[in-house]
């Protein structure tokens, strides 16, 4: 008879579970809705497990890989991001990992616009005016106005499959759209959009004549009104391309003093600074926090 493939996940994943154990998979979960200890992830994994299914909570690096070299087949990853995966980790133990790709493409871009929209109007600030009952009184622009989404200039940072489903997003409130990729451009794909906002122009459905185009990353934070960020983290010795920090000091100084920054990615991409307003759409890390609060 032969051996069953043994699973741990880390966290219920829902009717998974039982579809793998009707297949013939030995399953084991951890039943708490808390992240487990790295410390019995390990011990899973250096017990012989064949699989292991993990979330964005889980640290999966070269101690969890070490204990499964030889043994550890696979890492499922439960999401489409898998920063918490060492990828070069990966590599040097041979241990292939999986994730999720496309689950989540438009509801990330629709949470992004909707906060790209919240920015504009000022509606944290606004709703937390209004619960603290400091809302006396009606004026024309104070304690302070919002602006329109409509018309304005917005950079796309990563035009993978989230950034390029924002430019849709965008194009339908008659934005400009400036375009820049680390690793590759969809010429295609722009150029489909251009044609739909020159169409829209010609049949009098936007008022004024809209444009699309890839850029260089300064040129695109210059004349940004609105930056998204949607570059997954690559580390310098995981890619020729890397993204760690692309936003720093440096270049969030690039960017019009009354510009918005959206990170819909990898907070790991940004170094938090006060040159700009930067929200955050992804988790926060704790080190981010403390500098992060005076931003936003």
């Amino acid at each position: 008879m032969s051996k069953k493939f043994r699973v741990f996940a880390t966290c219920d994943i829902g009717e998974s579970i039982e579809l793998l154990r009707k297949r013939g998979y030995e399953v084991g979960v951890y039943p708490d809705p808390q992240a487990p200890p790295k410390k019995l992830i390990i011990e899973k994994v250096k017990s012989g497990i064949d699989g292991l299914i993990t979330t964005l909570r889980d640290p999966i690096d070269a101690e969890v890989f070490a204990a499964g070299d030889g043994t550890l087949k696979v890492v499922a990853q439960f999401a489409v991001g898998f920063d918490n995966i060492n990828r070069a980790d990966a590599n040097r133990y041979k241990i292939p990992f999986t994730n999720t790709p496309d689950v989540l493409t438009e509801a990330t871009a629709e949470f992004a616009f909707f906060m790209l929209g919240a920015m504009a109007r000022k509606m944290w600030a606004a709703e937390h005016l209004t619960r603290e009952n400091k809302w006396t009184f009606w004026h024309p622009y104070l304690p302070f106005l919002g602006d329109e989404v409509t018309g304005k200039t917005i950079a796309v940072i990563g035009t993978g499959r989230i950034g390029l489903a924002m430019i849709k997003k965008c194009t339908g409130f008659d934005m400009n759209i400036l375009c820049y990729d680390p690793a590759y451009q969809n010429q295609e794909y722009v150029m489909a959009i251009q044609e739909t906002m020159d169409l829209r122009h010609e049949r009098g459905i936007q008022k004024d004549k809209t444009w699309i185009k890839y850029t260089s990353f300064e040129d695109a934070l210059k004349q940004a009104d609105f930056v998204s960020v949607h570059v997954p983290l690559l580390r310098e010795n995981e890619s020729a391309t890397p993204t760690y920090h692309l936003f720093n000091e440096r270049t969030l100084r690039t960017m019009k003093p009354t510009a918005f920054a959206l990170g819909c990615g990898s907070c790991q991409c940004a170094c938090a600074s006060r040159a700009v307003r930067f929200e955050m759409c992804d988790f926060i890390m704790k080190e981010l926090i403390p500098r992060l609060s005076r931003l936003l």
